[in-house]
């Protein structure tokens, strides 16, 4: 057998998250080396010197170091889901939709979950820095639960904007799961559910060692 594409990855990273989900839907064999951030690996940063996770390091020494170029590079080649064709809106749309979470949204979502990671922007109150980001990530919310009404956000099935958002949305879920299940979202909550209910979350989400190079050396391009 040839040699397998290696992904280094975060397990809670949803970066990762969303990388490892498209591998698996394309059913993609490739090894798998779960990495500690605050000591990653010497492999990883001569391939990515960025030092993010996911990276994929193709078997011809290629690297993909974007989570959304691993998804499309993963579902290109096999795709038996769809999830880059979704049933109600363009290609162009989902495109759209993705950019607009990854953006404005992810940015109110780190400064909730990580408000002391900003201290130059909170003024020295941190509590209600997060939650004014909380406010602002809460309205991006509200549109995708009025996405929601035929169960997915682009139509009657689960496409790539869903799974490149929702790992997005389990991190802001879990930050403050009471406030989050008092909130009047119930398809974003279904939605929400069901993933990570899913074969599809339950595949990519198994814990694993940490990764260490084998004894004697590795070559740090795989």
């Amino acid at each position: 057998m040839g040699a397998l594409p290696v992904l280094y990855s975060f397990r809670r990273c949803p970066y990762a998250m969303r990388a490892r989900l498209a591998l698996s839907a394309g059913g993609q064999a490739h090894e798998l080396r779960e990495v500690v951030l605050r000591n990653k690996p010497a492999e990883m940063l001569a391939v990515s010197p960025k030092g993010t996770v996911p990276v994929l390091v193709l078997p011809g020494g290629e690297v993909i170091d974007e989570s959304l170029n691993i998804m499309r590079w993963a579902l290109m080649r096999n795709d038996p889901a769809q999830w880059l064709s979704p049933s109600g809106a363009s290609p162009e749309a989902m495109d759209t939709l993705i950019a607009a979470s990854d953006g404005e949204f992810k940015q109110h979502l780190d400064r909730y979950k990580y408000p002391n990671r900003y201290a130059g922007e909170s003024s020295g109150d941190a509590a209600g820095f997060a939650l004014k980001h909380r406010s602002e990530a809460a309205l991006w919310l509200v549109q995708l639960n009025a996405r929601l009404g035929d169960g997915w956000l682009l139509g009657a099935k689960a496409c790539l904007a869903d799974m490149a958002i929702l790992p997005f949305i389990r991190q802001f879920a879990h930050t403050d799961a009471d406030w989050f299940a008092a909130q009047p979202w119930p398809r974003l909550r279904a939605w929400l559910t069901g993933f990570e209910a899913s074969d599809w979350y339950g595949g990519v989400m198994q814990k694993h060692a940490p990764w260490q190079p084998p004894a004697g050396g590795l070559s740090l391009r795989t």
